[in-house]
């Protein structure tokens, strides 16, 4: 009943509505911190705003850097892996920005704080 095709066609549709989701969420939680920064000169809340911005310049990037790594035929591939890969690298993002990243957090942080007393 649950054939290749009804799955193949499935996947496409299913994964453009995840990246969208995705994007909307990337962009939502970024507009946030952003806002958060906005009003007052609060270092926790440019920490916040640098942090997530290096979080996604890492997805990013991590998103080249998987495209050149094939799919593991033995025990991956297939539908699931598309739709959650992203997922996952987002979380790679995430975690290598939240312990220390490569440095843009703080170089964000810093033009943060200097735009917001230059605006005060």
């Amino acid at each position: 009943m649950y054939g290749t095709d009804a799955t193949a066609s499935f996947a496409p549709s299913s994964m453009g509505t995840l990246l969208s989701a995705q994007s909307n969420l990337a962009a939502s939680q970024t507009q946030q911190a952003a806002s958060a920064v906005g009003g007052a000169s609060d270092p926790v809340a440019a920490r916040k705003a640098a942090q997530s911005f290096e979080a996604m310049f890492l997805t990013q990037m991590f998103n080249h850097m998987f495209d050149g790594v094939g799919k593991d035929t033995l025990f991956g591939g297939g539908a699931g892996e598309e739709m959650f890969r992203p997922l996952l690298i987002d979380e790679y993002g995430k975690m290598v920005a939240k312990r220390g990243g490569i440095g843009i957090a703080d170089s964000v942080m810093h033009t943060l704080i200097s735009q917001q007393e230059k605006s005060s």
